[in-house]
C-alpha cells in the first residue's frame, strides 16, 4: 500500500478576511433599516475581545426611538443609535490598548475618539462610503494625529 502524503491546506483565508466577515455577520444584528455596521476588536496575537454593531443602547427596544434620517435632531436616529466601533469597545472582554479594529465602515469622529482613548493602535475598514461627510472627515483626521494607522481592506468575499 502506497502512503499518501497529506499537506497543509494553501487555500485558508487571511486573519483580515477571517475579521471582516466576523464583522460583516455580527452587522446582521443591526435593526437599523439604513444602514448595518459591524465592528470586531482584535489584539496583535489575533484573538477576537470585542463585537459590536450599530443599535441603541442596551435596553431600549428597536421600536422605542426615530430610525429617520432626516429632520429635527431628537426625531433623528443620529441622537440615539450607538455605532458599531463603539459597541465593541464597550463589549471588550479584555484590555483594548495596543489593539486593532476591522469594522465595515471607516469610523466617524466620535468613534475615531473612542478608538483613540482606549488605545487601539490600528483600523482596518471596508468601506468609506462617507468620505465626504464632514464627521468622517473629522474622524480621519483625528486618528492620523493620534498616530492610528488606517487601512482600507478590499474583501473578495463581501463582493460576491
Amino acid at each position: 500500500m502506497k502512503k499518501i502524503k497529506t499537506k497543509p491546506r494553501t487555500d485558508a483565508i487571511s486573519w483580515d478576511e477571517c475579521f471582516m466577515r466576523m464583522a460583516h455577520v455580527i452587522a446582521e444584528r443591526s435593526k437599523d433599516p439604513s444602514t448595518q455596521n459591524g465592528a470586531v476588536v482584535v489584539t496583535q496575537d489575533n484573538i477576537v475581545v470585542g463585537l459590536g454593531y450599530n443599535g441603541w443602547p442596551r435596553g431600549i427596544e428597536a421600536t422605542a426611538l426615530p430610525w429617520e434620517r432626516e429632520g429635527d435632531f431628537e426625531k433623528t436616529k443620529y441622537a440615539y443609535v450607538c455605532h458599531a466601533e463603539e459597541n465593541a469597545i464597550y463589549n471588550a472582554n479584555a484590555q483594548t490598548k495596543g489593539t486593532k479594529i476591522y469594522t465595515t465602515l471607516s469610523p466617524c469622529n466620535e468613534c475615531a475618539k473612542t478608538i483613540i482613548q482606549n488605545g487601539i493602535k490600528e483600523v482596518i475598514y471596508e468601506s468609506d462610503k462617507y468620505a465626504d461627510v464632514p464627521a468622517f472627515r473629522v474622524g480621519r483626521k483625528l486618528l492620523k494625529l493620534a498616530g492610528v494607522k488606517m487601512r482600507e481592506y478590499q474583501s473578495a468575499w463581501a463582493k460576491k
